[in-house]
């Protein structure tokens, strides 16, 4: 788990210190929802790791969604990779995605409990200056 959690934090510098003009919200959208190696199984260790709670409180977070890709996928999509979606820009491709929604509502740091759910969908974010800062959505798309 130390090896883990070192390796994402190395990662992690490595993705902030690539350009150190990358807004701070950018650095919380990759925390928050970028997790190659992300599994089901593995919620509750991962958001207690990355500390994630609802805003600016201690309340645990209902549901967090983490894409297996890279940040240079996901960023992407802010270009050729994506398409207008309201506000948001939808992937033009499905991604590998984790969901983990809240088991025990009401609860608190450090108690939060999460059930993962794996799944292959478009997402939604919000683009800034071309860097994702917001994970909308999944998207379940048919294809015609």
């Amino acid at each position: 788990m130390r090896i883990q959690l070192a390796c994402l934090l190395l990662l992690f510098a490595t993705v902030c210190s690539q350009d150190a003009s990358v807004s701070p919200r950018y650095r919380k959208f990759i925390e928050q929802h970028i997790s190659g190696q992300m599994s089901a199984t593995r919620c509750d260790d991962v958001i207690r790791s990355r500390s994630i709670t609802k805003t600016n409180s201690n309340e645990c977070k209902e549901t967090n969604t983490f894409i297996r890709a890279t940040t240079n996928i996901i960023k992407s999509i802010c270009g050729q990779a994506g398409e207008p979606y309201g506000e948001m820009t939808k992937s033009l491709q499905p991604f590998d995605i984790v969901v983990c929604t809240l088991k025990n509502q009401q609860a608190r740091k450090p108690k939060c409990q999460y059930r993962g759910q794996a799944r292959t969908r478009r997402i939604a974010i919000k683009c800034e200056q071309g860097f994702p800062v917001h994970f909308d959505r999944d998207i379940i798309h048919f294809d015609n």
